[in-house]
This record gives C-alpha cells, structure tokens and sequence, in this order.
C-alpha cells in the first residue's frame, strides 16, 4: 500500500472490516451516480473521501440557491454562476481527493445514453428525483450485472435499498412495475437536509461493502425511516417476481424504449425540459436571443428571461429547461417562438 494511502485512508483501515486489503479494492473501484442533487452530492462526498478511486457524476441540471440547503458539495459562488451541477461536482470533489479521477457529465440520462454511463461501473448509485429514470437505470444495471443502490427522500422520510443483480430483486419487482403516486415532492412538503445525508450516507456504505470486497454483509432489504418522528422499519426482500420483464425474462422495458418524450417535467421545479434535435452554439444563440430578452451566459449554460414571465435556460446538448410553467405544451410552444425547434 503506497505512503499517501497509509496515511490518508488510516482510520478507515482501522476499522476491521475494511482493512488494508478493503481500501485497496476501494482505490481500484470505480462508482457511477446518476444526478447530482441531494442524495448524488452527499454520496459522492463520501465515496471521494472513503477513497473509491473512480467516480463518475451524471446530471444535467444547474446550481440554484434553493439548492444550497441540502446539497452539500455546493456554494453561493455557484449557484450564482448557474454552474451546472456536474460541474461543479467535480471542482468540488478534485479539491478534496486530487489523485482520484473524478469524471463530472453534464447530460440528460436516457434510452440512448445510460449504458455507455455505466459500462465499466462496479455500482451505480441513485441520486435521481423521479421515478422514470430509476426505472431506465434499473434496467441498464440489470442488463450488465452491475449492483444499483437505490435511494429517496422527501419531507422527513427516507428509504433504501440494495439491489445487486443475480443475488437479490430488481427496482421494478420491488415496486410491482408502478410508479410513486403520493403525490408528495420536496417543492410541495419539504425535506430535511439531516434525513438527505442519513439517506445518501446508507447507499455510501453498502456501495462500500460492497466495492472493498465485503459483499456478504450488504443488506438484502428495504429500509424505511422518518427521522422527524424517529421510526424505523426494515423489510426484507421477497423472492424476484418470475414475470418482472427486468430481472425475469430480460425484456428491459424502459431501456429498450426507441424514443423518449422530447419534453419531461422536472419534479418539484415548475419546469419542463424539451430535448431539441441538434446541438446548440450558444455564442449563436445569445446573439440571437438577445433581440428578444434579457441574457446571460456562462461557458455551460445560456438563460434568457423572456417577456411572458418564463425563463429558457439553454445548454449546448440541445437542451432547453423552460423555468415557469409545468406544461408540456407551453414549454414547447415558447421553444419553438423562441427558438424554432
């Protein structure tokens, strides 16, 4: 074990289950979080100090100051950049381990991208907000046996859960193929930052468990909590369900979906993404835009404060996030005005 590691991963290799050998399977493993909000920056604050010697971040959203109360790994510098959060995840994180190879992608995961994503991950961790995209990165861990550590949060509630491929139940027979109907999202009731790093600290350690070589301790089981009212109830899983298209029969509905929606609302934002067909020149655009609103441009993003009240937010992967509405429609209609895409 090299002299910087000694030193730098001691007390953790103290800690007997992890060991010398452990910490040397952590440096040699590479983790993959999909968002970059709450649970994705408390979770890779971990893993980078815990010293897990590849980490990718995926997102495609940028740093605004509502965010500062949860999301750790960010600050008012950023959100007045509108730095997107990949990014500054990965400025963030190099300052904190800088011989670990932090990777910071600023994208919208779909259909067509999570695979190459996760290809090369020993485990992917959800920092997502909605339940669309778990589904498709359930589907894309199943499909190339990588471990997926799902994770969720809002108001003072909280659960977790483990789900390794060939080993336990997939995302989907957890949830019987149905989608989250309480209606309750961080925007409507609240949450507690606390209940957040409790819940992104739990998927850290089982992604521990399990990239130090550790596996058999990881929890084969849902954990639920409300931190506010201090309860805590554990279930175990139930057998993989024989028909479950994920992990059954191999079908991976959400992965092999030829074509997403071009508009998705974004949960708990009043805000609607468009997907546009090609990439954008944001130099072109401000030019453009300016005619018409007010601008303001980072080497990341381009927002334009239309007339109507809206804001576009635009970004060079050929996406528009129009702040202001949660209509589909409306987000469209104002794209093409304003864009003509």
């Amino acid at each position: 074990m090299q002299e910087w590691m000694e030193e730098r991963f001691s007390r953790q290799t103290r800690f007997a289950p992890i060991g010398v050998n452990g910490q040397l399977n952590l440096w040699e493993s590479q983790a993959v979080i999909i968002g970059a909000g709450a649970l994705g920056t408390v979770a890779a604050n971990h893993l980078v100090r815990g010293g897990v010697g590849t980490v990718t971040i995926v997102d495609r959203d940028f740093v605004e100051p509502s965010n500062l109360q949860r999301q750790l790994l960010f600050d008012e510098r950023d959100a007045e950049e509108m730095k997107p959060k990949a990014a500054a995840a990965e400025e963030k994180l190099k300052a904190i381990n800088s011989r670990a190879e932090i990777r910071g992608i600023i994208s919208d995961v779909n259909a067509g991208n999570v695979e190459d994503f996760i290809l090369g991950a020993d485990v992917v961790i959800d920092g997502t907000d909605n339940f669309q995209t778990r589904f498709l990165v359930n589907d894309a861990c199943f499909k190339h046996s990588i471990p997926f550590l799902y994770g969720g949060a809002v108001s003072s509630r909280g659960m977790m859960a483990p789900f390794v491929p060939g080993e336990t139940l997939c995302f989907r027979c957890l949830l019987g193929g149905g989608q989250d109907t309480s209606g309750e999202t961080c925007d409507t009731v609240g949450v507690l930052a606390p209940l957040v790093d409790m819940t992104a600290s739990l998927q850290a350690v089982e992604a521990m468990k399990l990239l130090s070589g550790a596996g058999q301790a990881l929890r084969r089981s849902l954990v639920q909590y409300d931190i506010w009212s201090f309860s805590f109830r554990e279930f175990p899983f139930p057998q993989p369900r024989p028909d479950c298209p994920t992990c059954a029969t191999l079908e991976y509905p959400d992965l092999n979906r030829s074509l997403q929606s071009e508009t998705a609302a974004l949960c708990g934002r009043d805000s609607v993404q468009v997907q546009a067909a090609e990439a954008f020149d944001l130099e072109t655009w401000a030019e453009k835009l300016e005619r018409a609103a007010e601008v303001k441009k980072t080497p990341f993003l381009l927002r334009a404060d239309i007339e109507t009240g809206e804001r576009l937010v635009v970004f060079p992967d050929g996406r528009v996030i129009v702040q202001g509405t949660e209509d589909p429609a409306r987000a469209k209609s104002l794209v093409s005005r304003y864009i003509g895409v």
